[in-house]
């Protein structure tokens, strides 16, 4: 049986650092996953755009595709935004919208990963702490799935780590550096942008970590971004074959 189509959909941005950054993710899922059609669109500003990706595979053939939202939080894109665009697709095609990437242990592995790779080291530990900052969102679900990847990677053996958020919430990196300053034990402060891909958000947090002794990087392509695309593919083509076989 084929496989179903593999179909990235990130938001976008004017920024060009976003659809390249996006796009090298992309690649590397694929390559993990030889002879799996992956594709990637865009919600808005970025080509080519959902819309057109799907009638494209429809035209050429394909009948599965999982559509996977790149997005860290179930919020107003991954339950308003890319629902609307699957809805418009071509008749043809069985679509099934997979789970967003968050949360996930990956994640927060990944987030460690840039942590190190900014210079920090594993026995640094226990006398930093962490701003864990994302784009921001008015979603209470968003909000708390945030507050826990932060307790989660306090577990790991961080000092002391702080949501933070861009946008839409409080409080602002800035802020939240300023607090773990004054925690008990805490010689060290470093941002970690809980972020795909640069763009203005991204700089927002990357301007309010100046007073931060470390910034590290986007998620970007890194593996364990790009296991968990494929892992959330798998999730959603176990759960379709399910339902196929409970109607059979």
């Amino acid at each position: 049986m084929n496989r179903p189509a593999l179909l990235v959909i990130a938001h976008g941005s004017r920024d060009p650092r976003h659809a390249a950054t996006v796009q090298a993710l992309v690649r590397r899922a694929g390559a993990l996953r030889p002879g799996l059609r992956v594709e990637t669109a865009f919600l808005d500003f970025n080509l080519p755009s959902a819309a057109g990706v799907l009638d494209r595979l429809a035209a050429e053939g394909v009948r599965d595709v999982v559509a996977l939202p790149l997005l860290l939080t179930r919020a107003f894109h991954a339950k308003a935004d890319v629902p609307a665009v699957l809805r418009q697709a071509p008749a043809s095609l069985r679509i099934r919208q997979a789970e967003v990437l968050g949360p996930s242990p990956l994640l927060v592995a990944a987030v460690e990963r840039r942590l190190y790779e900014a210079g920090l080291a594993p026995g640094d530990k226990s006398a930093t702490g962490v701003v864990l900052a994302s784009a921001g969102s008015t979603d209470p679900e968003a909000i708390a799935v945030i507050a826990e990847t932060a307790r989660e990677l306090r577990r790991t053996g961080w000092c002391s780590v702080r949501p933070a958020f861009a946008s839409a919430s409080l409080p602002r990196t800035e802020d939240a550096v300023r607090a773990l300053r004054a925690e008990p034990g805490v010689r060290r402060v470093a941002v970690a942008p809980y972020v795909i891909a640069p763009g203005r958000l991204p700089d927002r947090i990357a301007a309010g970590a100046a007073e931060a002794d470390v910034l590290a990087d986007v998620l970007g392509p890194s593996p364990e971004l790009a296991r968990l695309l494929l892992a959330r593919y798998d999730g959603a083509t176990r759960a379709a074959e399910r339902v196929t076989a409970a109607a059979v």
